[in-house]
């Protein structure tokens, strides 16, 4: 078993570490007012926030409250430049430690994992339940009930106190989880910010090891707030649905979304991480199709946005739709 965290506090709020972080920060954000702002006077601005760290005089600030659909709708907290610095800082630090503690099979915000690795785990798991869909492969699929603004800051820190003993490093946790709230004072982390993807992970990390150790299941996938669990007795997996609840509801009071839990056959398609799954072939999600057809259509001509999409359909069957997308290109750039 790993030893706790400790001294952690000094590697975060140094100079260097800043730096990097500012570097990482950077990409992709150049051009943006607040970022080139901070970026005027970077060294003073980067010293002082080390010395507000320092001194523990850091307070943090307040977010831009913005709301983005893709598809359902999604309340975005954004920090200040200063702030996301800090997060980010925390996060390099953090990261490795914690992500040596979750199972192989978590697979949401995390280096070589993402929603690629586990739309081929999970049909992995079910050629290998279904004896290469030789007999019936059950698949148990759920959901948490808005996931993030629900994470409890006492139970979170209960689970962080078993991990880091440094003192200063949970203050400074304390003062980013603290500096939001959902419905109610002392739940809910923001979806905008770096360290909440970390926070998250380490929640989930307890339903995890409780599934792997407690339940021993052996084909489970976690990514985010969505899981499957596979097994060849549909028996099974009803059993173990009120575990799961039970455990969730107690230890880390959450609850599974009542509209999005589901017991089915592999080979009638199952609906996970927006694509349709079944034995031999996965092809994209209705909805999800018409929502790209439709920013297609809005963004005629704009190689990068074709290009993304040509990635994304890469990994299913979807040669008729890669045809159909690149023609729509097409025809944007032919004289009318």
């Amino acid at each position: 078993m790993l030893k706790k965290l400790d001294n952690a506090y000094d590697n975060i709020i140094s100079l260097e570490n800043l730096l990097l972080a500012w570097q990482e920060f950077l990409s992709g954000k150049k051009k943006r007012e607040d970022v080139q702002e901070f970026e005027r006077n970077l060294m003073q601005n980067l010293i002082s926030l080390h010395s507000d760290l320092s001194a523990k005089t850091y307070r943090h600030g307040a977010y831009h409250y913005f709301v983005v659909s893709d598809p359902k709708r999604r309340d975005i907290h954004k920090a200040t430049v200063r702030d996301r610095i800090v997060h980010r800082a925390v996060y390099r630090i953090l990261y490795p430690y914690f992500d040596r503690k979750f199972i192989p099979d978590s697979y949401s915000c995390r280096n070589f994992k993402g929603t690629h690795r586990a739309l081929d785990r999970f049909r992995d798991f079910g050629r290998k339940v279904s004896r290469n869909h030789t007999c019936t492969c059950w698949v148990l699929k759920c959901d948490i009930r808005k996931f993030f603004a629900s994470i409890d800051h006492k139970t979170l820190f209960t689970i962080l106190g078993k991990h880091i003993s440094d003192a200063d490093t949970l203050w400074l946790l304390r003062g980013i989880v603290g500096s939001f709230h959902s419905k109610r004072e002392g739940v809910g982390l923001p979806l905008g910010n770096l360290t909440s993807q970390l926070l998250v992970n380490i929640y989930m990390n307890e339903f995890d090891q409780f599934v792997k150790h407690r339940l021993k299941v052996k084909y489970y996938i976690r990514y985010a707030d969505d899981f499957v669990f596979l097994h060849e007795d549909k028996a099974v997996l009803e059993e173990l649905l009120p575990k799961i609840g039970d455990f969730l509801e107690e230890k880390l009071e959450l609850s599974l979304h009542p509209d999005k839990v589901f017991i089915k056959t592999f080979s009638s398609g199952v609906d996970f991480l927006g694509w349709m799954h079944f034995p031999n072939h996965r092809v994209l999600r209705a909805a999800t199709k018409r929502r790209m057809m439709r920013t297609i259509e809005a963004k005629k001509g704009k190689t990068e946005t074709l290009q993304s999409y040509l990635g994304l359909l890469s990994h299913g069957n979807t040669k008729k739709l890669q045809r159909k997308i690149r023609t729509i290109n097409l025809e944007a750039w032919l004289p009318s």
